[in-house]
């Protein structure tokens, strides 16, 4: 057995042995449903703002951003401000779920939707996206996991054995200790998966001669027309500039977009489908188990929004670009850019294994640093596991078996269903990705889409009581129809059926989210203005109350709340929007060098690392000034019978 080998079986028995820890350690507690479910609602804030982060991003950055900055240049890399992005949809809706669960008692998201709107519609849509994220996420994150140690262990360790290990490893340790032992345990994971990705960078950076080298041959690449996608339009080589504002193309698979398909209006659209993470239910459970609120503000603004935007607009982008010049790139390669193969080729789809081989590349000579780092990528994956097998249990058990099956279920009974939801969930995510890994896919490629088309629901929640039932139902079902549509899933259907759509995948570069939720907001507001109800706004106008009584807003509150909603949109346009475009050549054109370039980098880099820090300052006034994530200034009073006629 080779030393790597030893070293990555020693540390990944120390991880195991700390995951099991916890969850036999909170066996002992969990005597009623809600502890187990929601750790008694008792997560101290700091755990929750290191738990929530690993989280909200995990193994999608430390695998799938240096990827793709790996496929598609500097053009996918705006998306690193889902930093900002993702933890904005946290501080416009967590704090008013977390006061109206603990006010009525809400374990499920699921029920407070049902709760609010009336009806059984509601709660059954949102099982169904909480079963549609978490069958493709756990598959995709635990099956990379599964890649990562096969390639480290050079072929000795399956990926689909592998899987199944992790799988069953994440089983055991939430099965026994519940929403505490996932939040526990990724309170490690986040810790691991920051200096995971801290670490590649730097092991990137020296393999390239550090930064000055690294800049120089970015100059080299900007000087030339390699690249899959060559010169764009303006005849900047396109791994360094947006190719436009949006291109009118009828789609992926029909008519491929010039210079790549990262236009401002792709970037923007996509963005909003990554703010799903927080908007998905099982993100919604894991905020409704933190004891207060002290945490919510810290994890949007120094956690997510500074710490690992830090990490997103600089060490990833070391590592993803670096690659080109590693050996990870044929045409990079060939033009004679590369200064080193250090890393195999990792075109043609091959380029998920990144992280892998840079770790593997780092064996040789330290063979305990990569045994230490491949646990840290495999325990960024299995946060979101925990989280989302966690969670989907419990809506099995609270919002099908306890309220369809056996409404007077007792709390054992609900953690036994409980835990068979946990098991169903893990198993159906493993095998769909050892059999139908293509279906897999396909349904994650949905699931972050899906996420994001609960917004206008939680707006009506959470900040707009005009907003109908039957509006948000029909809105949410439309925004869905059109997610699916528009992506990969829907086009295989109706080909199946024999119909020949007019359109490819994301038609006129625009991601399924930015689709679906064109359509759901659309129907919203016409059905909001066809079925206004009297009685039942002012039924559902008792949970405003309750809201504006709790965290009321002060007069100077009100007056800067425009302002930061108009500094936001600002943000927005410029950072991953239509004003994306103006940083392509700001700063210097991408084929001037640093000589010519303002700050010494690439235009379009300058222009994410600037607006990263406006974003870091957007956020924490949002959190802050305007208190839309600080504590609150009284306890509040469970109310649990009051107006919760439907659970």
């Amino acid at each position: 057995m080779s030393e790597r080998l030893v070293w990555l079986f020693v540390f990944f028995a120390l991880y195991a042995a700390y995951c099991i820890f916890w969850g036999v350690a909170n066996a002992r507690g969990g005597r009623t449903a809600e502890d187990f479910f929601l750790a008694e609602r008792q997560i101290p804030a700091w755990v929750f703002v290191v738990a929530a982060t690993a989280m909200s991003f995990t193994g999608w950055i430390a695998i799938g951003l240096p990827a793709m900055l790996l496929r598609d240049g500097l053009a996918f890399a705006p998306i690193g401000l889902c930093a900002i992005a993702i933890p904005l949809a946290g501080i416009l809706f967590l704090k008013r779920q977390w006061m109206l669960s603990r006010r009525f008692g809400y374990v499920t998201p699921a029920e407070m939707f049902s709760d609010y709107f009336g009806g059984q519609i509601m709660r059954l849509v949102v099982l169904l996206i909480a079963l549609l994220y978490a069958l493709p996420f756990l598959g995709m994150q635990l099956s990379a996991a599964g890649y990562l140690i096969q390639i480290l262990s050079d072929g000795a360790v399956p990926w689909v054995f592998a899987m199944w290990l992790l799988a069953a490893m994440v089983f055991l340790y939430v099965c026994l200790g519940g929403m505490r032992a996932v939040a526990y345990v990724g309170a490690l994971q986040g810790l691991l998966f920051a200096t995971a990705n801290i670490a590649i960078g730097v092991i990137a950076w020296a393999k390239l001669g550090g930064f000055g080298s690294f800049v120089d041959l970015l100059a080299k690449l900007g000087a030339s027309k390699v690249g899959p996608w060559g010169a764009s339009a303006t005849g900047y080589n396109a791994y360094l500039q947006t190719p436009g504002v949006v291109q009118f193309v009828a789609g992926l698979g029909l008519e491929a977009p010039a210079g790549g398909v990262w236009t401002a209006s792709m970037v923007l659209t996509y963005s909003f489908a990554l703010m799903g993470l927080q908007l998905a239910p099982a993100f919604t459970i894991g905020a409704f188990a933190a004891r207060d609120l002290r945490g919510f503000a810290p994890q949007q603004v120094w956690a997510a929004g500074a710490a690992i935007g830090l990490i997103l607009v600089f060490f990833a982008i070391i590592a993803g670009m670096g690659a080109l010049f590693l050996g990870a790139s044929a045409p990079v390669a060939q033009a004679g850019l590369a200064v080193a193969q250090d890393l195999p080729l990792l075109d043609g789809g091959r380029e998920a294994g990144l992280i892998a081989y840079y770790l593997k590349s780092v064996g040789d000579h330290a063979p305990w640093f990569m045994g230490l780092l491949a646990v840290a990528g495999v325990a960024a994956t299995q946060a979101t596991a925990a989280l989302y097998s966690s969670a989907t249990g419990t809506m099995f058990a609270r919002d099908f078996y306890r309220h369809f099956l056996n409404p007077a279920a007792s709390d054992a009974q609900q953690k036994l269903f409980g835990r068979v939801g946990l098991g169903l969930t893990l198993l159906a995510a493993v095998l769909m990705a050892t059999y139908s890994s293509g279906a897999q896919v396909q349904l994650g490629a949905l699931a972050l889409s899906a996420g994001f088309q609960l917004l206008p629901a939680l707006a009506a929640i959470c900040w707009l009581p005009w907003i109908t039932r039957r509006a948000a139902i029909s809105g949410l079902i439309a925004g869905l129809v059109t997610v699916v549509f528009t992506d990969k899933l829907g086009l295989s259907l109706a080909e199946f059926i024999g119909v020949d759509l007019p359109w490819g995948r994301w038609p006129w570069t625009i991601h399924s989210a930015g689709w679906g939720i064109a359509c759901n907001v659309a129907v919203c507001l016409i059905v909001s203005l066809l079925t206004q109800d009297r009685a039942d706004r002012e039924r559902r106008m008792t949970f405003h109350a309750f809201l504006a009584e709790a965290s009321p807003t002060s007069p100077v509150k009100q007056f800067w709340r425009p302002v930061a909603w108009a500094i936001t949109l600002a943000w927005f346009f410029f950072a991953i929007g239509p004003g994306l475009v103006i940083g392509t050549d700001l700063f210097g054109a991408p084929n001037a060098g640093p000589s010519a370039w303002l700050f010494g980098i690439p235009s379009l880099w300058a222009w994410q690392i600037i607006w990263w820090a406006l974003g870091v300052l957007l956020i924490w006034l949002l959190a802050y000034k305007l208190e839309m994530s600080t504590p609150l200034s009284d306890e509040i009073e469970p109310q649990l019978e009051s107006i919760r006629t439907h659970l």
